[in-house]
């Protein structure tokens, strides 16, 4: 499967994966920096939920938000 095909075999736009991949990769400096500053050189079990936070927080920040177009075939 290519990065721009979904598993459905739709095109994803590269726009929304750009944008995808900027959040990414300024979520995982900041979590460095965070691991770093804030744990104390510590790994961060709960990074998880560390990085949903900050790219949820991100996107908002950046006006946008997550909206369900369809029932993704549920």
């Amino acid at each position: 499967m290519e990065p721009t095909e979904s598993t459905t075999g739709t095109t994803i736009d590269t726009t929304t994966n750009e944008l995808i991949l900027d959040v990414l990769v300024k979520a995982a400096t900041a979590h460095g920096v965070h691991e770093a500053e804030e744990l104390g050189g510590v790994y961060d079990e709960d990074w998880p939920a560390w990085y949903a936070a900050h790219i949820t927080r991100s996107l908002a920040d950046g006006g946008y938000r997550i909206v369900r177009t369809s029932n993704g075939g549920l």
